[in-house]
């Protein structure tokens, strides 16, 4: 069932339009250049630490609001939200969204190989989460937003920041200045 909603999200994802993989033609297992039309387009990059986070606040919220189901029933309803995410994410109106209103001029969408693997990042942070004690957990993910906004000066709390209320103060310090 759950590879039945990552294929069905590529399909969706390839029917929008949506590249297969990097325009570049070559597949990595990580691309680090953030200012680069080969971020987003590979199997992990410094947004994937995003998708681990996803997963595991899907896990605590789903925890929370289906206490009677399984992992299994809360992990499909976790990837049905992830797969909503990464369509919507690849719609121009939100490719255009990110582009004004944070430092992302050149981004024109995921491949359908980052979209997939994204699910998968969100799968890791699921997995995680159900496994780890959840001060290590909240520990876990505060470290990854730290080290990402330290590294690339953008993250998960950052990146819904600039979608819903951009500032250009956070604009400016991400561009550099």
């Amino acid at each position: 069932m759950l590879l039945g909603l990552v294929a069905t999200t590529a399909a969706i994802l390839l029917a929008m339009g949506r590249e297969p993989i990097c325009r570049c033609g070559s597949i990595k297992l990580w691309h680090g250049v953030v200012v680069s039309s080969e971020n987003s387009q590979h199997i992990t990059d410094w947004y994937t630490p995003s998708h681990i986070i996803h997963g595991a606040i899907f896990y605590a919220l789903l925890h929370w609001l289906m206490p009677r189901f399984g992992l299994w029933p809360r992990l499909a309803v976790a990837t049905v939200l992830e797969a909503a995410w990464e369509i919507a994410e690849n719609t121009s109106t939100v490719i255009e969204r990110y582009r004004e209103a944070t430092i992302a001029l050149d981004y024109f969408g995921d491949s359908v190989l980052n979209s997939v693997s994204d699910i998968g990042a969100m799968w890791l942070g699921f997995w995680l989460a159900s496994k780890l004690p959840v001060p290590v957990t909240i520990v876990l993910v505060i470290v990854a937003e730290i080290g990402v906004a330290w590294v690339i000066r953008d993250n998960l709390t950052l990146n819904v920041l600039m979608l819903l209320w951009p500032l250009e103060s956070v604009r400016a310090w991400q561009g550099g200045g």
